[in-house]
């Protein structure tokens, strides 16, 4: 049921007392962030507020290294949705959470997104748990190399793909259900001829080692955790709540729906992400001067 207009605005209020009361008691954070907090950059996102997908699971590690077809079906749809990740710009929750970690509140942020949008405005200490979308890299030689770069290469050997008009999903992928991509050239990297995949952590496939232990070391470091914009569904996420909990330390969700974690949290506030990590960086930071 949503909440009447007359009461949102009291809501807000108590949730921003809430979680500034919260990181004042805990001023050393660390934080996870999901999707929510690229949606107000106009990245759709995975799940609805149930936490169910809102469209057909992404792609699996293991189809795409071991099928042609399924690479020529990826690439094709990556191609019309990659502009859409290419323009994209931080939001207000990049925004807020750059702020706080320049006055000492984030130890490290560590973000299941694979757009970079965290970087872009200003945060500092950033892993991305799930790699980068605007990297690919070679599967054979390890050489990585810049999206964009790839992107004119994809286009320049399929015009035809590249004209079409599709409805962009997450991460840079697009809908073109029905269509037979037998068509499409994948090129194979310049250097050696391997194969080429985007620089993320596909489904099935192993979050790399060192970026587990960098966020486990500044959990250890840290007062609380705060996850921020996500379902927690996938478990690469949802273990440094586990950890969190076993190890004592308190933790905050703020997301609009449910969450793997709700059972788990200190606090649970269902509020806008943007706005509330906005109104949280005004409280403990002070609001941001007019250019």
């Amino acid at each position: 049921m949503a909440t009447p207009p007359e009461a949102a605005q009291p809501m807000l209020e108590a949730n921003v007392d809430a979680l500034a009361d919260f990181v004042r008691r805990h001023p050393r954070l660390l934080v996870l962030t999901g999707a929510g907090c690229s949606t107000e950059s106009g990245i759709p996102d995975w799940r609805d507020d149930a936490g169910q997908w809102k469209r057909s699971e992404p792609i699996r590690y293991q189809d795409f290294m071991a099928s042609h077809a399924t690479r020529q079906r990826y690439w094709a749809r990556s191609l019309l949705g990659w502009p859409l990740m290419a323009q994209a710009r931080p939001g207000p929750a990049h925004h807020a959470l750059a702020r706080l970690e320049a006055a000492g509140h984030v130890q490290l942020l560590v973000t299941q997104n694979v757009d970079g949008l965290h970087q872009a405005a200003g945060s500092q200490a950033v892993v991305d748990l799930h790699g980068r979308i605007d990297t690919v890299c070679c599967t054979a030689c390890a050489r990585r190399s810049p999206r964009a770069q790839w992107q004119a290469e994809l286009a320049a050997r399929n015009p035809l793909w590249a004209g079409l008009a599709a409805e962009v999903g997450p991460d840079g992928d697009a809908h073109l259900e029905g269509r037979d991509f037998a068509s499409v050239d994948v090129p194979a990297c310049p250097h050696c001829g391997g194969l080429l995949k985007p620089d993320v952590v596909f489904f099935g496939e192993s979050v790399p080692r060192e970026r587990v232990l960098a966020a486990r070391a500044a959990l250890a470091r840290s007062d609380a955790l705060l996850v921020a914009g996500s379902s927690l569904m996938v478990y690469s996420g949802f273990r440094f709540v586990q950890e969190a909990v076993a190890a004592g330390q308190p933790v905050v969700l703020v997301n609009r729906g449910t969450t793997r974690a709700d059972a788990l949290a200190t606090l649970k506030l269902a509020a806008p992400v943007g706005e509330l990590l906005t109104r949280l960086a005004d409280a403990l930071v002070g609001p941001v001067s007019p250019a």
